[in-house]
């Protein structure tokens, strides 16, 4: 009869959103499921948000900016000093992570990203974009219950980048 609506945060969704933040001098790194398909260089599945990192200090221009675009801060029961979700009317959803840099341009105030977590390069539709490095990627993915798209993409970041398979994902 019906069929249930997906929700999808598309690469032109993303690539958008991450050349007009740029454009307005606000640097992300793209998380979770994105950041594994741009460091695969090719999308392996339907993605229903997008998981960013974002500095503390770029916050306020970020939220003015994500509701001038039609997006709105969504309740949830979980601190939100360092992360929130905000959501559109087409059900597309920015989970964001905050970080701070200190002076040295080393990461504190944050140990969701350990120094160096946040040096990788992908490329989403031929645009080059900052991600989070495929180690770390891999060491995120154990943080938590795994689903089978989570073994997914532990195995293929690992045998693209060389990376032992954690041992929670040998089967």
């Amino acid at each position: 009869m019906f069929e249930k609506q997906i929700k999808k945060m598309s690469s032109t969704d993303v690539i958008g959103l991450y050349a007009s933040l740029e454009n307005l001098g606000i640097k992300i790194w793209l998380d979770g499921g994105w950041a594994v398909d741009a460091l695969l260089e090719k999308e392996t599945r339907i993605h229903s948000d997008l998981d960013i990192a974002i500095q503390r200090k770029d916050i306020p221009k970020f939220r003015e900016y994500l509701q001038s675009q039609g997006y709105k801060e969504k309740e949830r029961e979980e601190d939100k000093k360092w992360d929130f979700v905000f959501g559109d009317d087409k059900e597309r959803e920015i989970d964001v992570h905050s970080f701070e840099f200190d002076d040295n341009g080393f990461i504190v105030e944050k140990d969701e990203y350990p120094d160096g977590s946040l040096d990788g390069i992908g490329t989403i539709k031929e645009q080059e974009v900052r991600c989070v490095a495929p180690k770390y990627l891999v060491q995120f993915h154990t943080r938590h219950k795994s689903k089978e798209k989570d073994y997914q993409d532990v195995y293929a970041l690992c045998e693209k980048f060389g990376i032992e398979i954690p041992e929670e994902y040998i089967r």
